[in-house]
């Protein structure tokens, strides 16, 4: 029999909230527009919000990639960036002078036209207001607009990593300068290939943008729809209720190759996942007592059974398969002598831990019942706290929990590996880790312009914040997706960005 795995893109077209958990309610004769063809993409969890500045969840991102723009995009398969809103730029000599030039006849959801007065509303609006990206501008001085299709960006020091900070993800999307911010929570205006129509409790809507500045859509429109189950998304996609889905159940995926039913896409990402323990709770203030856990966490088994042949096990963050990643492997799995440590550090068991995950993202309830299992010789019993999403992301919020489990998505460049994770008081370190070693290594990283020099810099860091269990990182995943047979027109991407502007469906 063929096989039908997909391991980079789909031949293209000339040129993370309680979820559902069933495939009813999808009239397939509609699409999410005024007509045309169905085009309905099943995802696992409900977007938390539509304000791409705030929202840190992967559900919305995924609708938010087909709705906002960035100055600069990453290609799909090399990560290396290309143009979208900026058709060129150059950097001074001594590298503290970035200079954009956007592109003409762009468009808004709202009818107003992009200039550069929009980039610079849009950065200074997330530099001002501190939102979570914020830490991305650390070296930023300025950002200004020579004149409407100019943007100028002066930083204090060199910063190789800018453009991977500025196109990334949607996160760092374009809006117009005279958006009413109040209303980006539940509407998006954007200059994407589709805008947002409308939302509910089980989907998400999208129409095409006629006026979008690049090729036009083939679709008409599109829907998201919320499958929390893998099983019910695999269901809903071979009895034609959805057309794609990234809700694929992976202890199938072997089978699933040889699915006449499906197409399949599996490709390695540049994710992790992770548990991270709040340092400001006794006892996972103490680096011993953290060390003690990640010594009797047996990492494979994780895998295994979270994810079985699609993720590979991992001590750091980054995947063996990028110029950054680095070999450290510090901790074996030794019960006795994560004993020793939780003696050495005066703990006395019994001890619980609760351990938050959410049923949005199954594989991490999977992943917690190991560890539990695990920790159990320890003396300690893990209390699996699982969470709708919006929940989940509001106790991350206000540092209510002992531990959480989750991944870190879209990852292109160590900087978005490290920095905003593990620097002292960074916008995504909800866990409270701070040290003074790792801030500074962390700092001479985002700055240092030879890439070998950037490296050692950040393998330093690495091990800097393995050895203080900042993280306990566990595994790198696969991207598996599956669509319908004969679907063209998409490309399943390393850092997960679901882009639907090519896609044709089978006629």
């Amino acid at each position: 029999m063929r096989r039908r795995t997909v391991l980079s893109s789909l031949a293209v077209t000339p040129i993370v909230v309680a979820g559902c958990s069933s495939g009813e309610g999808v009239d397939t004769g509609q699409g999410g527009g005024e007509g045309g063809d169905a085009f309905v993409a099943a995802i696992s969890a409900q977007p938390d919000q539509f304000d791409p500045h705030k929202t840190t969840a992967y559900a919305s991102f995924q609708v938010l990639e087909n709705v906002y723009d960035t100055l600069v995009v990453p290609g799909a398969e090399d990560q290396v960036m290309q143009p979208s809103l900026a058709t060129d730029w150059e950097t001074s000599e001594d590298g503290l002078t970035w200079t954009f030039t956007l592109r003409d006849g762009v468009t808004f959801h709202d009818g107003s036209t992009f200039d550069a007065d929009d980039v610079v509303f849009s950065y200074r609006r997330i530099i001002d207001q501190q939102l979570s990206n914020a830490y991305r501008f650390a070296t930023v001085t300025d950002v200004r607009a020579q004149d409407p299709r100019t943007v100028v960006i002066t930083v204090s020091e060199p910063t190789p990593a800018l453009l991977a900070q500025i196109g990334g993800f949607k996160g760092m999307a374009i809006l117009p300068s005279g958006v009413d911010e109040s209303s980006l929570t539940t509407q998006a205006v954007g200059t994407g290939p589709f805008r947002l129509d409308s939302t509910s409790a089980s989907e998400v809507s999208l129409s095409r943008f006629d006026d979008y500045w690049g090729e036009a859509p083939t679709l008409d429109g599109m829907t998201f729809r919320f499958i929390t189950e893998p099983a019910a998304a695999m269901t809903a996609l071979t009895s034609g209720q959805v057309q794609w889905t990234d809700n694929v159940p992976t202890q199938q995926v072997s089978d699933l190759a040889e699915d006449e039913q499906v197409e399949l896409g599996q490709v390695a990402s540049v994710d992790y996942w992770y548990l991270a323990m709040n340092h400001a709770k006794a006892p996972f203030d103490d680096r011993d007592v953290r060390r003690a856990i990640a010594t009797a966490v047996d990492r494979g088994a994780v895998t295994e059974a979270a994810r079985f042949d699609a993720a590979r096990p991992n001590q750091t963050a980054i995947p063996e398969d990028s110029f950054w990643y680095h070999d450290y492997a510090p901790f074996t799995t030794d019960v006795d002598e994560a004993k020793r440590l939780l003696e050495g550090a005066g703990v006395t068991t019994p001890l619980t831990m609760g351990l938050m995950v959410t049923s949005e993202y199954p594989e991490t309830v999977t992943a917690a019942q190991v560890l539990a299992s695990q920790l159990e010789p320890l003396g300690i019993t893990v209390e699996i706290q699982t969470e709708d999403f919006a929940t989940w992301l509001d106790r991350q919020g206000r540092g209510d929990f002992d531990a959480f489990m989750l991944g870190w998505l879209g990852n292109i460049d160590p900087f978005d590996y490290y920095d905003g994770q593990h620097r002292t008081g960074g916008s995504n370190n909800f866990h409270g880790y701070s040290s003074p070693v790792t801030d500074d290594l962390l700092d001479r990283a985002a700055v240092a312009t030879d890439r070998d020099e950037r490296k050692d810099l950040y393998d330093q860091a690495a091990q800097q914040i393995v050895d203080d269990v900042s993280y306990l990182y566990l595994y790198n995943p696969d991207v598996v997706q599956a669509w319908t047979p004969g679907l063209t027109g998409y490309t399943i991407r390393p850092d997960k960005a679901v882009n639907f502007e090519e896609v044709e469906l089978p006629s």
